[in-house]
């Protein structure tokens, strides 16, 4: 039997995922662009700046959550096929 899935087609957890991966770069680049100055020797940005950094850890755990939620739903559907099978 052929997988009927499509090629784009959204799973469940997909939008988490990528919205998890944004979130980290853009964590990742704030905090390049937050420690830059540190390395550098010029002033560095107020402290609140630093907090902008903690988005990587945010886009981790939304991409783990994409990724968890993604497991279940194939658990899911292989249950369901071997229920269907029987």
């Amino acid at each position: 039997m052929r997988d009927e899935t499509r090629m784009n087609s959204a799973e469940p957890g997909d939008r988490l995922i990528r919205a998890g991966a944004i979130v980290f770069f853009l964590g990742a680049l704030a905090t390049l662009v937050t420690v830059a100055p540190l390395l550098l020797g010029t002033t560095p940005f107020p402290t609140y700046m630093f907090g902008l950094s903690m988005l990587m850890a945010v886009g981790f755990v939304l991409a783990g959550a994409g990724v968890l939620r993604s497991a279940a739903a194939g658990r899911r559907q292989a249950r369901a096929a071997a229920q269907a099978s029987r």
